[in-house]
């Protein structure tokens, strides 16, 4: 199982890894100023509007962080024609 996740990654196109790498990347970007949001919150206010505000921002991170992954690995497949 897991040499055929390695497979399916390591036969991805290239443009394709060029996409789900900057997705990625933009979504941790989201989670850093989440982060911050959620530390600002933490240490210098007691506003509970940033704390829904970063937690928020987080869960959207991860959503479409994994969202890249799972949709690059099915656009490939179908490119592919794989599916």
């Amino acid at each position: 199982m897991i040499n055929k996740i390695k497979t399916t990654f390591l036969s991805l196109d290239q443009q394709t890894k060029k996409i789900i790498k900057t997705g990625i990347k933009f979504c941790f970007a989201i989670c850093i100023i989440s982060l911050i949001i959620l530390l600002t919150y933490d240490f210098a206010f007691g506003n509970p509007n940033l704390f829904e505000i970063g937690i928020l921002l987080f869960k959207i991170s991860m959503l479409f962080s994994s969202e890249f992954l799972i949709c690059g690995i099915v656009v490939d497949s179908i490119k592919k024609h794989l599916i």
